[in-house]
C-alpha cells in the first residue's frame, strides 16, 4: 500500500529544488505541451508541423526530468522496460509512419508524398474538420524528434 502524497519520503530532486520551480513546472508543462500539439496540428496548413511540435514537446518532457528527475518521468510515462529503449522504440515508430505515409500514394498510382485533403462533416461543437494526408507525415516526423531528442538526453543525463 502506498504513502499518501503528505507522508511519502522526499525524493533526492526535492532537496535540489524549489517549491516555486516545482509549481512553475506543473503549471508550465501542460500548456506547452497543448502548444505542442496545436503546432503540430496545424502543420499542413499553417507554420509548424512534426518537427516544432515535437522540439516543444521535448522542451517540456526535459523541464520535467530536471525539476523531478528520471524516476519521476519514467512513472509517468509508464516505461517500465526503460526510458532509452521506449524512446528508440518510439523514434522508429516515427520513422515507420513517416515512410509509409509517403509510400502510400505510391501504392496508389501517384508520386511519393503526395497529398490529399478530405473533410470530416458533421461533428458536434466543431461542424467540419479539414484533414489532410500530410498529418501523417508531421505525426511521423514528430514521434521521430521526440524519440530522438529524448535519447540524446536521456544518454546525456545518465552521464
Amino acid at each position: 500500500m502506498s504513502a499518501p502524497d503528505d507522508e511519502r519520503p522526499p525524493s533526492p530532486y526535492d532537496r535540489r529544488t524549489t517549491v516555486i520551480l516545482r509549481t512553475v513546472t506543473r503549471l508550465v508543462v501542460p500548456v506547452t505541451l497543448m502548444t505542442a500539439v496545436a503546432l503540430l496540428l496545424q502543420g499542413h496548413n499553417l507554420p509548424g508541423g512534426g518537427f516544432i511540435g515535437g522540439v516543444l514537446t521535448v522542451t517540456a518532457l526535459v523541464l520535467v526530468y530536471v525539476v523531478f528527475g528520471g524516476s519521476y518521468l519514467g512513472e509517468t510515462l509508464g516505461a517500465s522496460g526503460g526510458l532509452v529503449a521506449g524512446y528508440r522504440a518510439l523514434f522508429a515508430a516515427g520513422l515507420g509512419v513517416a515512410l509509409v505515409s509517403g509510400l502510400v500514394p505510391l501504392v496508389l498510382g501517384g508520386r511519393f508524398l503526395t497529398q490529399a485533403v478530405f473533410f470530416v462533416e458533421h461533428l458536434p461543437l466543431y461542424g467540419e474538420l479539414e484533414v489532410a494526408t500530410a498529418l501523417a507525415f508531421d505525426l511521423g516526423v514528430y514521434f521521430t524528434v521526440v524519440g530522438a531528442l529524448l535519447v540524446v538526453v536521456a544518454e546525456v543525463g545518465a552521464e
